[in-house]
């Protein structure tokens, strides 16, 4: 069995190819990302264990979205002085599919189709007419 364990946002992670997991919010909202805190590599019968990280091994992924976890609800009081505050947390994770585990992810090209740009029409130009002034009444 192929696996590692990664350090992500303070955390540490199991992770298998072709696996989802959710790690604390990314920097990137969508698109591929590659974990270089790799704690420990098991390839079969090989072992490598990092002091810190394991050397020349990254895990790749992309990231499926961002999710939000259950709410939370923090709850301060002390006690004969009327004092309650109640408060509601919830924290943001990213979904990310491991795609591989030591070498780079194969990537199949997907058949593009460009899109017609269609070009910026002119704005058009009104033309201003100059408003006479009206005549002064003469005072009696």
């Amino acid at each position: 069995m192929n696996y590692a364990i990664i350090r992500s946002g303070n955390k540490q992670h199991k992770v298998v190819a072709g696996k989802t997991i959710k790690v604390e919010k990314l920097a990137t909202a969508e698109g591929s990302v590659i974990f270089d805190d790799v704690l420990l590599h098991v390839d079969g019968e090989k072992v490598e264990v990092g002091t810190p990280t394991v050397s020349g091994i990254k895990v790749y992924g992309t990231v499926m979205g961002v999710v939000k976890a259950d709410k939370i609800q923090v709850f301060k009081y002390k006690h004969k002085s009327r004092y309650r505050k109640l408060r509601g947390h919830r924290q943001n994770y990213s979904v990310v599919k491991i795609e591989s585990i030591g070498a780079a992810p194969v990537k199949v090209e997907k058949a593009s189709t460009k899109a017609v740009k269609a070009e910026p029409k002119k704005a058009v130009v009104k033309k201003t007419t100059a408003k006479k002034a009206a005549p002064k009444k003469a005072a009696k």
